[in-house]
């Protein structure tokens, strides 16, 4: 995988920052979700290499990157502050203006990061979620059975970290496996991957805290923007999956037009996970949607 994108690391506010960069042409930035890493793009970062500098990073707390230590704030995995990893990721590999692609945390990254940082990003396409605040507002039992991940996590320390520290592969074939398409939709090597990178010390806390920032930090940070009448104004596209429980739950393209100026979307006929159950589609809608 990824055998034509040359790997760096970064130096980000908190720490190393581990990121790949390939082909040529307007710079696109991919952010993985959870409990992934940058190996999700494997079924189409080659492709959109041939139209964009594509530049893939692994989210603090994920992948190959830092485990920031824990604040009782939860500051440190508020997407305000992941945001500022990716504005020096990019700056790092020379792009001052860019467009996003990302899936799940990583677009909650990229929510904030448009919302703080307009000058930087030029359009964002967003993979199976739905604003953090609209979802956490309208709630169901239903959605939170289907995502008890989100409220187990955000358990206070030190229990929910401890039970993933004792068995991280369990836990991630656990979450990643009960969805859709099960175990099946991931390659080999990707899911191995994803279960070394697991495997790292400090993994379970960092995960743990970005969901803590979620329910705290985050929420503050975007009621602050709603009472301010503040919306994205960069084009947002927003896919969501067929057989995933954001688009069951709720009404998505309400949710970011309440949030965004300029918003288009459409369901994909996949589970969660759309950039590997379903790469053709998300290849083709970024064609579409994103300039060269």
């Amino acid at each position: 995988m990824f055998e034509s994108f040359v790997a760096s690391d970064v130096e980000g506010p908190a720490g190393i920052l581990h990121t790949l960069r390939g082909g040529s042409g307007a710079p696109l930035l991919l952010m993985h979700g959870h409990p992934q890493t940058h190996v999700m793009w494997h079924a189409v970062a080659d492709a959109l290499a041939t139209e964009f500098t594509v530049v893939l990073m692994d989210l603090r707390g994920y992948g190959d990157s830092v485990r920031a230590p824990a604040d009782a704030e939860h500051q440190a995995y508020s997407k305000r502050a992941m945001a500022l990893d990716a504005i020096a990721v990019m700056r790092h590999h020379g792009f001052t203006q860019f467009q996003v692609l990302a899936h799940d945390r990583g677009a909650r990254v990229a929510h904030r990061l448009a919302a703080d940082h307009p000058e930087a990003v030029q359009r964002l396409m967003l993979l199976d979620v739905a604003p953090t605040l609209g979802m956490y507002d309208n709630t169901s039992d239903a959605f939170a059975r289907a995502y008890w991940h989100w409220f187990f996590l955000i358990q206070p320390s030190p229990l929910p970290e401890a039970l993933i520290d004792s068995d991280p592969v369990r836990y991630l074939r656990n979450v990643m496996g009960q969805r859709h398409a099960g175990l099946a939709a991931f390659a080999p090597d990707a899911l191995a991957e994803y279960e070394r990178c697991a495997q790292i010390p400090g993994t379970g806390l960092s995960i743990c805290e970005d969901y803590r920032a979620a329910a705290t930090i985050d929420l503050v940070h975007d009621r602050a923007d709603v009472a301010a009448g503040l919306k994205l104004r960069q084009p947002l596209r927003v896919l969501w999956a067929e057989h995933g429980a954001v688009g069951r739950y709720f009404d998505v393209m309400h949710l970011w037009r309440e949030r965004a100026s300029d918003v288009s979307g459409a369901s994909v006929a996949s589970g969660h996970y759309i950039a590997e159950e379903a790469p053709e589609q998300v290849l083709a809608q970024a064609f579409e949607f994103f300039k060269n």
